[in-house]
């Protein structure tokens, strides 16, 4: 999925009066020293992880129609969990905001299909990567659209708000005056396809297979031309998001998903999940 545009920024003010400049470069210093130390022991005695998660973009997360949580990320999610022997507990948030609430401590780690890009690094660390999957556009079947200029020229697109097609639909089509439309959760986006008020979706191939080709309301519809890549734009795998403060917790998720890797458990997950191919990073 998911770049964010909305993580906060901070200045830092000119101090004017020089006198007391080198005692608040020792007390920042003392400060870093101290957010530092914490991060180095995030997952010492941690009896709870805590995932951050925006439940609407199956396979990889959505709700039962009793509520509960599931898809190839839960999965991989609770997997870790159990290696960690720690307690999984599911925070749900938009996907634009999961990064302002990661660093707010709202929850320990981002596990929302969250793909690791430059703009995202900007703002908080990952882990290793999980898996790749490919990007396409969803449209009526027998339409001509195509994930170009001139194939989209007139189009509506809708893609995720704070997502990696966001990011890649704004630098590429609504910089040629296609009409890229925001939303804050997925099955929006599937909802106004439906309606026919956009006349394409942006998202990977396997939310699109699963989360709406498969279903009632995906009838009539199709995957419309190729796979489109750029890593650069569109990330080159799917981890953990965790704070760049955070290293002992980061080095812990990666132990463990280098067991689950190594096991055969995510490949798994995959099989269990996906249509689309899958590369397992």
């Amino acid at each position: 999925m998911p770049g964010n545009e909305n993580y906060p920024h901070w200045k830092e003010k000119d101090v004017e009066e020089t006198v007391f400049w080198p005692a608040a470069r020792r007390f920042a210093a003392c400060a870093t020293l101290a957010g530092a130390a914490l991060g180095a022991h995030a997952a010492d005695g941690m009896k709870e992880l805590r995932f951050g998660v925006e439940a609407s973009y199956a396979p990889f997360e959505s709700k039962t129609a009793t509520g509960q949580l599931v898809g190839f990320d839960i999965d991989i999610g609770n997997a870790v969990c159990a290696k960690l022997k720690m307690k999984c507990v599911w925070v749900e948030n938009s996907f634009d905001g999961l990064i302002p609430a990661l660093q707010a401590r709202k929850f320990d780690a981002i596990d929302s299909d969250m793909t690791i890009t430059d703009k995202h690094k900007l703002a908080i660390d990952f882990t290793d990567p999980i898996c790749t999957i490919s990007n396409q556009l969803i449209a009526k079947k027998g339409c001509a659209i195509l994930p170009t200029v001139d194939g989209l020229k007139g189009k509506r697109v809708g893609v995720l708000q704070g997502s990696i097609q966001e990011t890649y639909a704004k630098a590429k089509w609504a910089t040629a005056a296609i009409d890229v439309e925001l939303y804050q959760a997925q099955d929006q986006v599937y909802a106004n396809l439906a309606s026919g008020r956009l006349d394409a979706a942006f998202q990977d191939a396997e939310a699109a297979s699963k989360g709406f080709l498969k279903q009632p309301q995906g009838a009539g519809f199709a995957l419309a031309g190729p796979a489109v890549s750029d890593d650069k734009l569109l990330g080159a795998g799917v981890g953990f998001g965790v704070r760049k403060s955070d290293k002992a917790l980061k080095d812990a998720l990666n132990r463990a998903l280098k067991e689950l890797k190594d096991d055969g458990t995510i490949d798994r997950f995959a099989a269990k999940y996906f249509d689309v191919t899958v590369v397992v990073k």
